[in-house]
């Protein structure tokens, strides 16, 4: 039997403690699988079909095979604790093709079907992007059918739960789907971690001391002329808002002059110092995503967007190009979410009493979705969870 010691609410392994194992799929980079090496799982196995993301997790992490995932038989081992998958989220999401299942890549979760029967993990999680909860399945909403297979064919007691990654410290506004799936129903609702509280979260507190020795800091994404133009001319905190409309290119003057229609886009929004970066996403495109240095007439590098991601400064990004080492880390699970939920679950896998498991912080859920947790104390946020629910 697993042993373990209780300090607080997290559980703390003795000299005797096995790590439990974990298989990982669509592993990217490795952002899910370094937060749970660093929450102390051994990734016994983990695949990417992408030849520059495999280059990075392999001098980064460890061994990781690299193919089609349709094409791949399911390792064998016993065992297994937890099987991690964030299949691609492109055909969900709002930046990508919201074709859903019609696109094939659509239908990669049900590869997780084929290695959840080999492998009978004790746990399976999932990460993807929020528009997986309206994309329609077969019959139903796709996420739950997801949930109904995990329940009627595999027997897992299933949760998932829409949430901001900023409160769990991560400095960006990162909103994205988290479904957990285990054996025993009475952790369940223990499965997610509570927020974590009193950190600045602002882009001038997330770069501090950076300079160009770093690794990959002096590695910026060629952007064209006019991106450029235009990205010069924003103010600090501003958008494409601010520009004169004489300035405007043609087409930005069409969604100007209808901005209902065309959803109030905040096109080459440039995020001052003292907020929380928008969402990092693989597309890494001008007009739609916080690329742009507050101060600096320049998109942010390499580096500084993998801060926002939670990845370490030795953690060193390959790749064929710097594009790809965007899309890499955009498309990462940020390793401090991920090892947070590596450390909320190992109270499961060593079977601490439920009886246990007390909540010094509310969950995320209690919060509103849409924004960060207000840079305060543990004492504040019980206050701003009714505030939150007037």
């Amino acid at each position: 039997m697993r042993q373990f010691i209780f300090s607080g609410t997290q559980t703390v392994a003795n000299s005797n403690f096995v790590k439990p194992k974990a298989v990982s799929m669509f592993s990217g980079c490795g952002g899910m699988d370094l937060g749970l090496t660093q929450a102390g799982y051994d990734v016994v196995w983990a695949n990417d079909i992408k030849p520059d993301a495999c280059e990075t997790y392999r001098n980064n992490i460890g061994p990781i095979v690299q193919g089609d995932i349709n094409e791949l038989d399911a390792p064998k081992f016993s065992n297994i604790d937890l099987l991690a998958a964030g299949f691609p989220c492109q055909p969900f999401s709002n930046a990508g093709s919201r074709k859903g299942t019609r696109d094939t890549r659509g239908n990669l979760y049900q590869a997780t079907f084929r290695f959840i029967e080999e492998l009978n993990p004790k746990v399976v999680i999932y990460e993807n992007v929020r528009g997986i909860l309206s994309i329609q399945g077969k019959k139903h909403k796709l996420i739950d059918e997801i949930a109904e297979t995990l329940r009627k064919k595999y027997g897992y007691h299933v949760a998932y739960r829409l949430l901001n990654f900023s409160h769990f410290g991560v400095p960006q506004n990162r909103i994205r789907v988290v479904l957990v799936a285990l054996r025993d129903e009475q952790y369940l609702e223990h499965a997610f971690p509570e927020v974590v509280a009193g950190k600045d979260l602002s882009i001038e507190t997330t770069l501090r001391g950076l300079h160009e020795s770093i690794p990959n800091q002096t590695e910026l994404m060629k952007l064209n002329p006019q991106a450029l133009h235009y990205g010069a001319m924003i103010p600090e905190g501003g958008s494409w808002k601010d520009l004169p409309y004489e300035v405007l290119p043609e087409r930005w003057k069409k969604i100007r002059d209808n901005m209902a229609r065309y959803h109030y886009p905040k096109f080459f929004r440039r995020f001052a110092r003292h907020e929380i970066s928008g969402t990092i996403t693989a597309a890494f495109k001008p007009e739609n995503a916080a690329v742009w240095h507050p101060i600096e007439n320049r998109i942010f590098s390499v580096r500084e967007i993998a801060r926002f991601q939670t990845f370490p400064d030795d953690f060193i990004f390959h790749g064929a190009s710097v594009k790809s080492k965007y899309e890499q880390i955009g498309n990462a699970v940020p390793p401090l979410a991920a090892k947070l939920f590596g450390l909320q679950l190992m109270d499961y896998f060593c079977q601490k009493p439920v009886s246990e498991m007390v909540r010094r912080n509310p969950e995320s859920t209690e919060f509103n979705v849409n924004k960060p947790i207000a840079h305060h104390s543990n004492n504040d946020l019980h206050q701003q969870v009714h505030l939150a629910q007037i």
